[in-house]
């Protein structure tokens, strides 16, 4: 027997071509292949390998990205049916779902696109994020992490992937390294795969924001955020024809105190635009909600002066600018049906 025979009593022709080369032990009973056949197989300088506990690779030589991919996630949801490592996809029978278990950290963000992740043959080990209560450990080329509440993975050619911000997460509490971890966030921002905020929320969950280097890659991080919602905000209003605002002020009361600063504000119409680019900090809920109460009071008195408050976040100015200038166009032209609002002092910021 080779790994090219077909195996009885169950031929390999429904299984991809992958599947053909990484399989369980669990499979290969099913394919009618006894525990001492496979031991064979495997022996010193034999046609089999054993890549994993309970995983075989059916070919002598070094395993393929694709091969430890699959490999890993088999070794990882084997568990979840005793015997059978996965169930078949309603849409393609013959390609496995892999039952909790996705690929996570540096492997799952060089699958999303990133740049800035080493190449898949590169790492020595694959990160796989499963749930807290699996009974799993690391071994081999498999590093196993747990999780309380799993995220829906993203399927990227066949493989289930953690989510962008829930990878970095996994990557960054791994990396000692200020340079790289700056470069993956900077490069999920900029290639536009999530928000600051949510990056901020996962490495803040995570417990990462107590080390230097991450708050320093974040402090940096958010700047960058900041930055690209701000070209979108003037991009927004020259592409669709907006009348150009006086652009990042101060207002305040003549002889009053001061209300707070804006990112635009048309001062003929009385209509404010603040961008919200807030991200929760060093685990503390209360710093979020204290920031967004400082937002709240600061409309509401602008409001109860006549000025009306448009609130945009960097995500709606990315996936809907065309309705978001459709927003403040309206609160511009619903000017004319107000009372004047009172006199402020615009000054720069």
């Amino acid at each position: 027997m080779n790994h090219n025979t077909p195996l009885s009593p169950r031929p390999l022709r429904h299984l991809s071509e992958v599947h053909r080369r990484v399989m369980t032990a669990a499979q290969l009973r099913s394919h009618g292949v006894p525990a001492a056949e496979m031991n064979e197989q495997c022996r010193s300088g034999g046609p089999w390998q054993q890549i994993l506990p309970g995983v075989f690779l059916l070919h002598p030589g070094p395993p393929t990205s694709e091969e430890r991919l699959h490999a890993v996630l088999m070794y990882a949801a084997r568990e979840s049916s005793p015997g059978v490592p996965s169930q078949p996809d309603a849409d393609d029978p013959h390609r496995p779902v892999y039952a909790e278990a996705m690929i996570t950290g540096l492997a799952a963000l060089n699958l999303h696109g990133f740049s800035a992740a080493p190449p898949l043959l590169s790492l020595d080990r694959l990160d796989v994020l499963v749930p807290r209560l699996r009974r799993l450990r690391s071994t081999g080329c498999v590093r196993i992490v747990r999780t309380s509440a799993l995220p829906t993975p993203r399927q990227i050619t066949g493989v289930p992937v953690a989510p962008v911000p829930r990878a970095l997460a996994d990557a960054v509490a791994d990396l000692a390294d200020a340079g790289a971890v700056r470069r993956l966030l900077t490069e999920a921002v900029r290639g536009r795969h999530c928000e600051p905020a949510v990056v901020v929320r996962e490495l803040t969950n995570a417990k990462l924001l107590s080390r230097p280097h991450v708050v320093d890659a974040v402090d940096s991080l958010l700047a960058e955020g900041r930055a690209i919602a701000e070209d979108r905000l003037y991009r927004m209003v020259r592409e669709y024809g907006l009348p150009d605002p006086v652009w990042n002020v101060d207002l305040r009361l003549p002889g009053g105190p001061h209300l707070g600063g804006l990112d635009a504000y048309w001062p003929e119409q009385a209509v404010a635009l603040e961008l919200d680019t807030r991200a929760p900090r060093q685990g503390h809920r209360q710093d979020d909600d204290g920031l967004w109460s400082e937002y709240a009071r600061k409309r509401e008195h602008l409001e109860r002066l006549g000025i009306t408050v448009v609130h945009l976040t960097p995500k709606k100015l990315r996936d809907s600018m065309e309705q978001q200038a459709t927003v403040v166009r309206t609160a511009l032209m619903a000017s004319a049906d107000r009372d004047p609002a009172a006199y402020v002092v615009v000054l720069p910021r």
